[in-house]
C-alpha cells in the first residue's frame, strides 16, 4: 500500500511539473506569435501602402515641372505639394539632385536632419517600376527607414534630380501603429486565451494519457520488485513507452532465467558436495580405520599383515589425492582460469606413445589395445599436455568398460582440414538416456563397480572447449562405443 501511495506521488508530480513546463511553453509560444504577428502586420502596412502610392511621385511630375531651365521652380513646386499634402498629410515630398543630395522639401514642419540619401534604393524602386517592396533613408530621422515614391526628373532629355516622396510619415506611422497594436492587443489577446485554453487541455489530457501509461509500468515493476516474477507489462504500441516496456520484459525474463539457472546450479552444487563429501570419506574411513588399526594391534599383526595393510593405505591415500587434483583441475577448467599453451606437435606421435603406455594395463585385463593411424605424420596445434590428459582419461574410460577378450581401438584419420582422433571401446554400450549426461560431474549411472573420481569424462569435455573443440559420443547398447574429436589440421 505505500508503494502504491509512493508511486501515485511520484506521478502526481510529475504530472504537475510536465503541466507547467507545459505552460511555459505555450506561453512562450504565443508571446513570439504574437510579436511575429505584429511584424508581419506592420510589414504588410507598409508594403500595401507603397504600393497603393507606387506612383504617387510620377503623377505629381505630370502635374508639375519642379525645374525651369535647371533651376528649381519653387513657387509651382510648393503649390502642388501643399495640395498633395491637404489630401494626405502623411505625405513628405523632397527633391534630390542625381546623387541624391536634398534641393528642397515640403514637410509639416522643418526638421529634416539629413541633406544626403542613398540613391541605390531609389533607383532600384525606379528601376522596378514599383513592384517591389523596398525602404528608403528617413530625412528626418536618420536611424529609421520608411516606404516611399520615386521618380526621375528630366529636362530635354538631361537628368536634373528625383521627387523622393515619404509616403508615411514618422507621426502617420506612428498613429497607425498606436492604432494596429490596440487592434493586435485586443483581437490577440483574445485568440491567444482561446488558443492557450485549447492547447493546455490538450496538452493535459495527452500527458494525462502517458502518465496512465507510465503508471501501468510503475505497477507492473513495484510487483516485480515485490516478487511476482512473471508478472510482465502489456505492450500497446510502439513508441518509447512501449519500447521501454518491451525491455523490461525482456529483462525479466533474463532474470528468471537466471534465477532458474542458479537454481540448477546450487541443486547441482548441493549433488557436487554430496558427491564429494562420498568419495572423500570413503578412502578416508579406509585410511583412518587401517591406521587405527595399525595404532593398536601394531605388536599383534606379523610383517606381512602390516605391508598389507600399509598397501591399503597407500592406495586409499593415492585415490584420495587423485581425487583432490581432479577437482581442482575440473574447477579450474571450468572457471577458465586455465589458458593453454598452444604449440605444434604430431598427434600420431602422441596416440603411438599412449597406446604403448597403457599395453601393460589392457595385457592385466587381458584386452587388446591397438593404434590405428595414417601413414603419415599429422601435426595440430594445441596444448600438448592438457590434450594428453584428455586421451589419457578417455583411454583409461574405455579399458575400464572393456570386458576380457575386449579390443580397445585408438584411430587417427583426416576429415577435410580437420583430425578426426577416436576411442573406441567393444563391451556394454552407454544407455541413449544416458548419452547427453555422462559429461556431468559424477555421473557414474551407467558404470557399475568402477574405479575413478568420476570427473574423467567432465575434465575432457572442458578441455576440449578450450580448444574450440568439442567431444562427442556413439554408441550401441549391444557391442561399442567410440568417443571421437576433431582439431584443425596444420598443413606443413
Amino acid at each position: 500500500m505505500t508503494n502504491m501511495k509512493n508511486s501515485n506521488l511520484i506521478l502526481n508530480k510529475l504530472y504537475l511539473q510536465i503541466s507547467g513546463l507545459l505552460l511555459v511553453i505555450l506561453m512562450a509560444i504565443g508571446i513570439a506569435y504574437f510579436m511575429i504577428t505584429a511584424y508581419s502586420a506592420q510589414r504588410y502596412f507598409q508594403e500595401t501602402t507603397q504600393r497603393l502610392n507606387a506612383h504617387v511621385a510620377k503623377q505629381m511630375l505630370l502635374e508639375v515641372n519642379p525645374f525651369v531651365n535647371g533651376e528649381i521652380n519653387e513657387e509651382a513646386l510648393g503649390k502642388i505639394m501643399h495640395s498633395m499634402m491637404a489630401v494626405n498629410p502623411g505625405i513628405e515630398v523632397y527633391l534630390l539632385n542625381p546623387n541624391g543630395k536634398i534641393l528642397s522639401f515640403v514637410v509639416l514642419d522643418k526638421k529634416v536632419k539629413m541633406d544626403q540619401l542613398a540613391i541605390s534604393p531609389i533607383k532600384e524602386f525606379i528601376e522596378q517600376d514599383g513592384q517591389k517592396f523596398i525602404l528608403g533613408d528617413d530625412p528626418r530621422n536618420p536611424d529609421r527607414q520608411v516606404v516611399f515614391s520615386a521618380s526621375v526628373v528630366k529636362e530635354n532629355g538631361r537628368l536634373l534630380g528625383y521627387v523622393y516622396m515619404v509616403l508615411a510619415s514618422e507621426q502617420y506611422e506612428n498613429i497607425m501603429a498606436m492604432l494596429r497594436n490596440s487592434f493586435l492587443l485586443k483581437t490577440g489577446s483574445q485568440l491567444f486565451l482561446i488558443t492557450l485554453l485549447a492547447a493546455f487541455s490538450i496538452g493535459l489530457l495527452t500527458i494525462w494519457l502517458i502518465t496512465s501509461n507510465l503508471r501501468k509500468i510503475i505497477q507492473t515493476v513495484r510487483k516485480f520488485e515485490q516478487g511476482d516474477l512473471t508478472v510482465r507489462i502489456p505492450i500497446k504500441s510502439k513508441d518509447e513507452l512501449g519500447g521501454l516496456s518491451f525491455t523490461f520484459n525482456r529483462m525479466a525474463d533474463t532474470l528468471l532465467k537466471n534465477i532458474e539457472q542458479l537454481k540448477e546450479v546450487d541443486h547441482l552444487r548441493k549433488e557436487l558436495i554430496a558427491n564429494i563429501s562420498h568419495d572423500l570419506r570413503t578412502p578416508l574411513s579406509v585410511i583412518h580405520g587401517y591406521v587405527e588399526t595399525l595404532s593398536i594391534k601394531i605388536n599383534d599383526l606379523n610383517h606381512e599383515q602390516q605391508e598389507k595393510y600399509l598397501k591399503i593405505i597407500l592406495k586409499s591415500t593415492d585415490r584420495l589425492k587423485l581425487l583432490v587434483s581432479d577437482l581442482f583441475q575440473l574447477s579450474q577448467l571450468e572457471a577458465r582460469q586455465v589458458k593453454p599453451i598452444m604449440e605444434q606437435f604430431a598427434i600420431t606421435e602422441l596416440i603411438n606413445d599412449l597406446s604403448t603406455k597403457y599395453q601393460l594395463m589392457a595385457n592385466e585385463k587381458k584386452i587388446t589395445i591397438h593404434a590405428s593411424i595414417e601413414n603419415k605424420t599429422l601435426l595440430v596445434n594445441a596444448d600438448l599436455g592438457l590434450m594428453e590428459r584428455a586421451l589419457n582419461n578417455l583411454i583409461d574410460n574405455a579399458i575400464q568398460h572393456t570386458p576380457e577378450q575386449g579390443k580397445v581401438d585408438l584411430q587417427v584419420t583426416t576429415s577435410g582440414d580437420a583430425v578426426k582422433v577416436s576411442i573406441s571401446n567393444t563391451g556394454k554400450g552407454i544407455p541413449t538416456e544416458d548419452l547427453d549426461h555422462i559429461f556431468d560431474r559424477y555421473f557414474t549411472k551407467s558404470v557399475s563397480g568402477r574405479e575413478g573420481t568420476g570427473l574423467g569424462l567432465a575434465i575432457v569435455k572442458n578441455i576440449l572447449e578450450i580448444h574450440d573443440s568439442i567431444i562427442q559420443v556413439k554408441s550401441n547398447i549391444k557391442d561399442k562405443t567410440t568417443f571421437f574429436f576433431h582439431l584443425p589440421l596444420l598443413h606443413i
